[in-house]
């Protein structure tokens, strides 16, 4: 039986229906539960991790172009994110190497990954990569933090948690999706609110600490692979300080390049998927 065609470009929940039942997935013991993966396509694997209070639609907007590409694709809900358990241990970035190498191992055996981190998740992916330099072929960020570039950069986020669903609620979202996620007002169009409003009450890792440390630039010099970045041109966490982020990802010894994508704030897979597709298909070419 053939795989189920994907949408070749997603705007609604329905593409998102789609995008999710052409899956095949996966649940491994995590904590007290499971940790749920999804795979698409056949190839060689590219490993992608989410950002905070997200899930596996975060890239719902890019699986498509590395499926025709010829990769098979695997994105797991991070534990204590989205459909998976918390980690056995811990409640920020560094608890998740060891449960997502042993993820890994226990789905794809020794074979090494294409691993694609944004935000939250580019901190598991340098993780991995210093740890298990044998795992990783590439390695790409999106909108890391971590960097010892504007440390003291806040998010100005309105309160939600007190609120019922109806649209109040709807007003937050979409002002706190303007103030970190997106840079585009039309890009905060119902779909990219249903993802948020889906993705937040499930987040059970909100500690965040290590994203106001410099983790991943003391931790690059240790990783070996190819290392590139993919950032919003508008991302508010870098905003004034673009210039800094190329030097800081240099710390790695094969850092290759960094590509600013225009018009594009922090979600920028989501944002400006076609161009940020083309550069992810840069780096993955190599």
């Amino acid at each position: 039986m053939s795989a189920p065609s994907l949408p070749p470009t997603v705007g609604s929940l329905s593409d998102v229906a789609a995008i999710e039942a052409a899956a095949q997935r996966f649940e491994l013991p995590c904590g007290d539960g499971t940790m749920v993966w999804r795979r698409w396509g056949e190839g060689a694997p590219v490993v992608m991790f989410h950002g905070g209070s997200g899930s596996w639609n975060h890239w719902v907007r890019n699986i498509a172009a590395l499926v025709a590409a010829g990769r098979q694709v695997w994105i797991p809900d991070l534990p204590g994110s989205g459909e998976s358990a918390r980690p056995p241990t811990g409640g920020d970035a560094d608890a998740l190497p060891e449960p997502m190498e042993s993820a890994l191992q226990a789905l794809l055996g020794d074979t090494p990954v294409d691993l694609v981190g944004f935000s939250f998740g580019t901190m598991v992916t340098a993780l991995i990569a210093a740890r298990w330099p044998q795992r990783v072929r590439r390695l790409v960020l999106s909108g890391a933090p971590a960097l010892g570039v504007n440390s003291d950069w806040k998010p100005a986020l309105k309160p939600w948690l007190h609120l019922e669903p109806g649209p109040e609620l709807d007003r937050t979202h979409r002002a706190n999706l303007a103030a970190l996620m997106l840079a585009q007002p039309e890009s905060i169009d119902d779909l990219a609110l249903a993802l948020h409003a889906e993705n937040l009450p499930r987040d059970r890792m909100r500690l965040r600490r290590l994203s106001r440390t410099d983790i991943i630039l003391r931790t690059l010099p240790d990783i070996r692979c190819p290392v590139f970045g993919i950032w919003g041109e508008e991302d508010v966490l870098y905003r004034g300080f673009q210039d800094r982020l190329a030097p800081a990802l240099a710390a790695a010894p094969d850092f290759r390049w960094l590509r600013l994508i225009p018009q594009a704030g922090h979600w920028v897979q989501f944002e400006r998927a076609e161009a940020y597709d083309e550069a992810l298909a840069e780096a993955l070419g190599g």
